[in-house]
């Protein structure tokens, strides 16, 4: 059993640079904050400490949880296989529908009250049974350094990491942050300028450079979510336009997640959307080619199933995230020979839908805290 180490307060970063005005200028994102010294960036968790910009929350997590790889959701991804998800606190966007709005807009770090070297991840997914380990609940862009290197103690495990990201980050550092990356799920909000500008204060435009780095530049297997909203982006105009884009630039073969709004954080009066939304949203999709594509955060077995794109016979039936059916063999429809997509083994996972919060370390602090 290896010692207990604490994670240093002020983890080094690699991308950044000193300005003329003694202020320091964080280059792992757009938002390039620029920063004095002791103040920390919008994310909350990269700061200026002398001179330099450091990660305060290495180290540190907002908890443990072991679910279904399909909650990220990845449906093409080792199906029914238990991934070990966790996150930290921060965010680089500002999402006024978010879901996890208790740790990605946390400014108190006592929300990180769960301590774990990457070592010990990689330890605790591998005795736990999980193939992977998710960097979630918060965008692991903020927390780059962390996540890598948890990334890396598991693949000498042979676990496998997934990040579940806006992909919001600059060319040099998302370069570095996927090459440690076995699967994500990247989040395109919408696709309209207006509304990255005007609910997640962001731009939609470096999303998309992301998107095609991963498909034309990397080996890394990623599918897209969406959620949609009623009235902000469920337009048939946005969805056709955004569904056609996929086509054009990324191919008919990258998987695609419609989930339902509800509302939260600074969006509590806007209504739940309804399944009829996802399911038009999916058929709009499919009429552009794109073979698989998904309703989430509903129950529909149709739209949450996988589907031959040649046969039409159903490859893995779905019930919210419990899997039934499955008919592929060797990455191909057992029916008709088709190649279908995705990581998969011969045989799927029996995780099912549980969700199970785990401690991997209780030791107290320096503060005395566990």
């Amino acid at each position: 059993m290896t010692d207990f180490i604490m994670a240093p307060a002020h983890f080094p970063t690699e991308y950044w640079h000193s300005l003329s005005d003694g202020r320091v200028q964080c280059d792992l994102c757009p938002r390039a904050c620029k920063l004095r010294e002791g103040q920390q960036g919008l994310c909350f968790v990269r700061a200026c400490h002398d001179q330099k910009i450091v990660l305060t929350s290495y180290g540190r997590s907002s908890g443990f949880c072991i679910d279904p790889i399909e909650k990220k959701p990845l449906n093409h991804f080792l199906p029914g296989t238990p991934i070990l998800s966790f996150g930290t606190a921060g965010c680089n966007l500002a999402c006024k529908f978010c879901q996890n709005w208790d740790m990605s807009k946390s400014r108190e770090m006592d929300t990180l009250a769960d301590r774990a070297m990457p070592e010990q991840l990689a330890k605790a997914a591998l005795d736990t049974g999980c193939r992977s380990m998710a960097f979630t609940y918060n965008d692991p862009v903020v927390f780059m350094e962390y996540a890598c290197d948890a990334a890396d103690a598991g693949h000498e495990l042979g676990i496998k990491s997934v990040a579940v990201s806006a992909g919001y980050i600059c060319e040099k550092p998302r370069e570095k942050f996927f090459s440690h990356m076995d699967a994500a799920n990247i989040d395109l909000k919408a696709f309209t300028e207006s509304f990255y500008k005007k609910i997640c204060g962001g731009s939609l435009a470096m999303v998309l450079e992301t998107l095609k780095y991963l498909k034309h530049e990397t080996h890394v297997w990623f599918e897209i979510t969406t959620l949609l909203i009623s009235e902000e982006n469920d337009s048939d105009k946005e969805l056709h336009e955004m569904t056609e884009w996929i086509a054009e630039n990324l191919g008919y073969d990258i998987p695609l997640h419609f989930t339902a709004f509800h509302p939260d954080w600074k969006m509590q009066q806007h209504a739940h959307t309804p399944a009829s939304t996802l399911s038009w949203a999916r058929q709009i999709a499919i009429s552009k080619g794109l073979n698989y594509v998904y309703t989430g955060n509903v129950h529909d077995s149709e739209g949450g199933s996988t589907w031959c794109p040649k046969c039409a016979e159903l490859l893995i039936g779905r019930d919210w995230y419990r899997l039934g059916q499955f008919n592929i063999e060797n990455d191909h429809c057992r029916s008709c020979g088709h190649q279908i997509a995705g990581v998969f083994e011969n045989n799927h996972g029996e995780w099912g839908a549980k969700r199970l919060p785990i401690r991997i370390n209780s030791k107290p602090d320096q503060n005395g805290r566990a």
